[in-house]
């Protein structure tokens, strides 16, 4: 026999059980004993009812049962809708005999007690279905204590599995949480659209849907860039609706910026490739297909489509959906942006580069230019190639110190100030000491390196050179026989004092000699236990002996790019190789000299 404080004790242990079940099914025994132990209490039957009227499970237990027994799962029972619970719980009581078995499955198990009442309570449990529980008495019983236990039982099984759906919803938002933050460093890890997009698509799957869809939004229309399916023959086909599909098309194309997540199902995607047993469309469960727009500063930039062939309960909401869109546009906004000032960038270095360097009997001339800074600011390094009226030829090689607008336009004014003095046949040092004036004239707040080289051929066949330099890495000169020197060069750093004069070394070059002029940006790459490449380069320089001068600057840039583990300065280099003129060739005349020059 279970008193009062007995059955208050049994209600507490549900409370407590119920931090530990998953569902109510699980507080059968916490609820079923007490109730069989209540004088004049034969039979305690639970039900549990999804909202279409389909009886999920019945319990039963018997006054001499050790356990609730599972009699009947899962079975539509149309009938039983006249039982649903509109309102509060409201306890009631009837025959046994005269219940209506298409409402009362439990009917032919409380009527194998004879002559027995029945005390029964129907109720909602959550929006998505209810539940009953009925007790079987014989005449002995007290039915009003049978009733108010029955009531509180109710109130706390209700009151459980609210608690229960509460927990259930917080390890959710943690997970979706957990779920989001990974998004996020999943797609800002990368600056690649694409790659953001299928990283979009990778991170969904199998974690929010079965399938993933992404599309861009270009000028004519969604562009299809990635998709994923827990199954590969699903994938394949999701692949072929995600360029092909008319229907898919017009409804991603019809999604506007406030749009939140669109959900469809049955009647909703008649005509989509998702409809009917279709690799796309089949599953054990009917399918679910949501649309979620990706939009950032106030335009669509793209969508992601989820399909889900999975029960209802475990479809993520909208307001989840929303957030991993806002993140998903965020990341693909910002690789956007970094795509446009990418070409922006390269496209003003383009123009503070020459376009192509002059084509000259005798001389195999290349350059090679590696961008360092992954934030893609504009670099200071320049370099050129000039014809002079004399017939030689001048190189110059500059390093602007810092990044951006300011260094970019010094960049500009340093080199056309070179170009322009040399073309006119001024003198290397006359050159720097004048762009030097010019850098103080215009208050510049940057100083600067350069080198000029002048290369005047001879009648003997070699070449003579005669540099300057203000402040620049002395340039290397690969020998035919694979030696390497160093061209002697010194002097201060452009930008710094009023009036400063450079001084000109001569150096000469034989026929299948190289001279490489370089920015710092290569000799200062440095490797992961400290090393500098200039430490290395003259044997990397060494090894590239009988190399034309493309090569020797593009195998020198890519060395030095392979060798970095950190440094972040762009490199530049300026290769020029002496193949020798006979003397049936002698020099160029001026005229086609300008006229080369004119070309560029």
């Amino acid at each position: 026999m279970v008193d009062d404080d007995t059955w208050s004790g049994a209600l507490h242990r549900l409370w407590q059980a119920a931090s530990r079940a998953e569902e109510v099914a699980a507080l059968a025994d916490d609820v079923y004993a007490p109730l069989i132990a209540t004088p004049g209490v034969h039979l305690v039957v639970g039900t549990r009812w999804d909202e279409d009227v389909t009886l999920r499970y019945m319990k039963a237990l018997g006054a001499d049962g050790d356990g609730p027994v599972i009699v009947a799962t899962a079975r539509s029972m149309p009938g039983a809708a006249v039982r649903e619970p509109d309102g509060e719980p409201v306890v009631t009581q009837a025959s046994a005999d005269e219940l209506d078995d298409a409402a009362w499955p439990e009917a032919e198990f409380l009527r194998q007690s004879p002559g027995a009442s029945v005390v029964a309570c129907t109720f909602r449990l959550d929006r998505r279905g209810w539940a009953g529980l009925s007790v079987a008495v014989d005449a002995s019983a007290d039915t009003e204590v049978v009733a108010r236990r029955v009531a509180q039982a109710v109130d706390v099984i209700v009151a459980c599995h609210t608690g229960i759906l509460q927990r259930g919803r917080e390890a959710r938002r943690g997970a979706d949480d957990a779920l989001l933050a990974e998004a996020s460093l999943q797609m800002d890890s990368s600056l690649d659209v694409e790659d953001t997009l299928r990283r979009v698509a990778r991170i969904a799957v199998p974690a929010v849907a079965d399938g993933c869809l992404v599309h861009l939004l270009r000028k004519d229309g969604p562009e299809f860039v990635a998709a994923t399916h827990v199954a590969v023959r699903q994938q394949r086909a999701l692949e072929e609706a995600g360029r092909d599909d008319p229907w898919l098309a017009a409804l991603l194309a019809q999604r506007d910026d406030g749009d939140q997540a669109l959900f469809l199902s049955g009647a909703a995607l008649e005509g989509s490739p998702f409809a009917g047993p279709g690799p796309a469309g089949g599953g054990r469960h009917p399918t679910v297909v949501s649309v979620s727009t990706l939009h950032a500063r106030g335009r669509v930039v793209g969508s992601i489509t989820f399909v889900y062939q999975r029960p209802e309960d475990r479809l993520p909401d909208s307001a989840f959906l929303d957030s991993l869109a806002t993140r998903a546009a965020l990341a693909i906004d910002n690789a956007l942006l970094y795509e446009l000032r990418r070409h922006a960038v390269l496209s003003l270095q383009e123009h503070l580069l020459p376009s192509q360097l002059p084509a000259v009997k005798g001389w195999d001339l290349s350059a090679s230019y590696e961008v360092g800074d992954p934030m893609l600011d504009v670099g200071g390094d320049f370099y050129d190639a000039v014809p002079r009226p004399d017939g030689s030829i001048a190189l110059l090689i500059g390093d602007v110190c810092g990044r951006g607008a300011e260094a970019a336009a010094l960049t500009g004014l340093a080199r056309h100030t070179l170009r322009t003095l040399l073309e006119e046949g001024t003198g290397p040092g006359t050159a720097l000491s004048r762009l030097n004036r010019a850098l103080r004239q215009e208050g510049a707040t940057r100083f600067l390196t350069a080198v000029v080289v002048t290369m005047s051929p001879q009648a003997d066949g070699t070449v003579r050179l005669t540099t300057c330099s203000a402040g620049h890495p002395r340039p290397l000169v690969l020998r035919a026989d694979g030696s390497i020197s160093e061209v002697v060069s010194g002097g201060l750093l452009l930008g710094i004092l009023d009036d400063v004069s450079y001084e000109s070394h001569e150096d000469s070059l034989a026929p299948g000699d190289t001279l490489v002029l370089f920015t710092d940006g290569l000799t200062e790459s440095r490797e992961a236990d400290g090393t500098y490449f200039e430490s290395v380069l003259p044997g990397r320089l060494a090894a590239l002996r009988g190399s034309d001068a493309a090569h020797v600057a593009e195998s020198l840039a890519r060395q030095a790019r392979i060798f970095r583990a950190s440094g972040q300065d762009d490199i530049a280099l300026l290769v020029a190789r002496w193949n020798g003129i006979t003397p049936s060739d002698g020099l160029l005349p001026l005229e086609t000299l300008l006229e080369q020059a004119a070309l560029r």
